[in-house]
């Protein structure tokens, strides 16, 4: 019971510092010194105004999200608002229950007043994450003049989904947007096996071999979080 709550402590400390851009060196302290490092961070990092009981909601709603979910399933009976339903179908994506958040977004999106990019973002990564390609695909189409699209996910669920279906001189067309310098690694590396199996080998090998070099040149630290990412890396340059 110990070792899953402090998985859960260091899960909820990580989660709040990339969300809130903390410095990074916090990454250590959590990994390395999981319940003083945890601690050391809620303390001084997580604002909460003097109020211990703010500490304990917060940690419980990350270890327990039925909780957070429960009571935003009652904020939504009290208040059946946009906003409302949107954060309930949040919640439920956030706990990999994509039913039921396809379910909610579908009845926000259905409000025609809003045009929340986000939300339909949201419901594409929902249906692609239980294999609805065809779902992604019609939700895809049409955003490609959104100011939002090319800095959004949506390009490379939207190109995979393609792929998927067989159209993949349409998917690679779309993938080459996420192909960015520094960013974007396991999107490119999902990228270059598509390339690999389109017998597209020059392709591939000059997408991995700028991979190669980026991680190559990433900071100790950084190279310890993508660590997994770099072999995989290495692993298919050396099979080419």
């Amino acid at each position: 019971m110990y070792f899953y709550f402090i998985i859960a402590f260091q899960a909820f400390c990580i989660y709040h510092l990339f969300k809130n851009r903390k410095s990074f060196y916090w990454i250590l302290a959590i990994i390395f010194l999981p319940l003083v490092g945890c601690l050391a961070y809620l303390v001084t990092q997580v604002s909460t105004k003097g109020n211990p009981d703010k500490i304990q909601d917060n940690i419980k709603k990350r270890i327990n999200p039925s909780n957070k979910i429960k009571a935003l399933e009652e904020k939504l009976d009290f208040a059946d608002t946009y906003l409302n339903r949107v954060n309930l179908a949040d919640a439920y994506f956030e706990a990999n229950d994509y039913t039921n958040a396809i379910e909610h977004y579908n009845v926000a999106l259905a409000d025609k007043t809003q045009n929340d990019f986000f939300v339909i973002e949201h419901l594409i990564k929902s249906y692609y994450n239980i294999k609805d390609y065809d779902q992604v695909i019609s939700l895809s189409e049409g955003l490609e003049n959104h100011r939002e699209f090319e800095k959004s996910e949506v390009p490379f669920l939207y190109g995979m989904a393609l792929a998927e279906k067989g159209r993949t001189e349409e998917a690679e067309k779309l993938l080459k947007l996420i192909d960015r310098p520094y960013s974007n690694y396991n999107e490119r590396i999902a990228f270059s096996k598509l390339l690999l199996k389109s017998n597209k080998l020059n392709d591939a090998k000059a997408l991995l071999k700028d991979l190669q070099e980026e991680m190559q040149n990433m900071t100790k630290m950084n190279q310890s979080i993508y660590r997994d990412t770099i072999l995989e890396v290495e692993k298919l340059n050396s099979g080419l």
